[in-house]
């Protein structure tokens, strides 16, 4: 299979557009003309994880975190990630990354810690912006019904429990069209009145392209008159980071360190001072999510798990809240989990295997 098909496999259901404007996404080493029949995953790519792919005859890579993050201005073998890249290359091994766009998917990075803890009643901590798009265009009363179902097929209309919203406006349109034009209504160079239906609906932003082409394909007009426009509402989105929910039960602040410990499987965890009251809502964000602390607290959490807090940030707690940093690593491992499980669903005679190699760089002394 083209690691260019796969690719568009993974971009379908986490779309790159969502990831955040630092990240390095998508195919990031490779032709995406090259073949191959079989894909590791793993967390990080490392040189042990290319060698494991190359031992395993897989020529496709799929990361979570990127191996390219910032500028790449030379390939000297020095650093390891060079010499990876160049490994990669030589064995025609490709890599693609999913990375923010996964950490604000629904079903992605965070929701895997919700699950792992127990939580219910699952918000998204921090609403991805522009996420959702507005549409709207204009039609000759006689086809609205198709063009507005036409719409809807293509993706829009659907907020969360809901399909097939829209707002119609009784609207009257005027135009004159020149000796050029082909339009089938009022006559050359007349100023014509029509009777329109303004169609307002809803889309998730990555299908914009999506969108336009069932417009240009059902609309009767020769013209295709429409507006897009950029939402900055968060009511009815899904898509952001981290999360927000609570236990099913309270629980004492000792008990639910030692249950994050053993849920999350991390040897150690840091954390702010006790608080002496119980834990009933919780606040998660996957890898370093010191920045959504102030988030946590204003959306009324008792505790937060998440990782890399320096020293002073732990101050910021400021008796509000308990802080519990579990580790970068230990917060996203169940991330490959994820992967391989939606890989094997999408495709599933494909070969899709778990790296083996363990990547995290920290290493702890007991």
């Amino acid at each position: 299979m083209r690691v260019g098909d796969i690719c568009q496999v993974l971009d379908s259901w986490a779309p790159r557009i969502y990831a955040e404007d630092f990240d390095n996404v998508g195919l990031i080493v490779g032709d995406p003309n090259w073949i191959s029949n079989k894909i590791l995953v793993t967390l990080d790519t490392t040189e042990e994880v290319v060698k494991e792919a190359l031992g395993l005859d897989c020529k496709l890579i799929v990361s979570f975190h990127p191996v390219i993050f910032k500028d790449l201005k030379r390939l000297t073998r020095a650093q390891s990630s060079e010499r990876l890249i160049m490994m990669a290359l030589k064995h025609d091994i490709a890599i693609y990354v999913i990375h923010t766009n996964l950490d604000n998917h629904p079903q992605g990075t965070n929701h895997q810690i919700f699950q792992r803890l127990g939580l219910i009643d699952f918000k998204v901590l921090i609403p991805y912006k522009g996420a959702l798009k507005k549409l709207i265009t204009y039609v000759p009363k006689e086809h609205a019904d198709q063009l507005r179902e036409e719409l809807f097929k293509a993706g829009a209309g659907s907020i969360r429990n809901y399909e097939r919203c829209s707002y119609n406006i009784n609207s009257l349109g005027t135009f004159m069209d020149n000796e050029q034009s082909s339009t089938v209504y009022g006559k050359k160079g007349g100023l014509h009145h029509q009777e329109e239906i303004s169609i307002n609906v809803v889309f998730p932003a990555h299908l914009e392209s999506v969108l336009i082409e069932a417009l240009l394909e059902n609309h009767p007009y020769e013209e295709m008159p429409y507006e897009i426009f950029q939402l900055h509402n968060s009511h009815h989105n899904d898509i952001g980071l981290g999360g927000i929910g609570r236990l099913s039960k309270p629980m004492f602040e000792e008990i639910f360190l030692s249950f994050v410990k053993e849920r999350m499987q991390t040897p150690c965890i840091r954390h702010s001072p006790l608080l002496n009251r119980p834990i009933e809502r919780v606040a998660v964000l996957g890898g370093s999510g010191s920045f959504a602390l102030s988030s946590a607290k204003n959306r009324g959490a008792d505790a937060f798990v998440s990782a890399d807090f320096k020293y002073h940030q732990f101050f910021k707690a400021n008796n509000e809240i308990l802080i519990l940093d579990i580790g970068h690593y230990e917060s996203e491992q169940f991330t490959k989990d994820l992967l391989v499980r939606v890989l094997r669903e999408k495709l599933p005679k494909f070969a899709i295997i778990q790296s083996n190699t363990r990547t995290n760089p920290v290493h702890y002394f007991y």
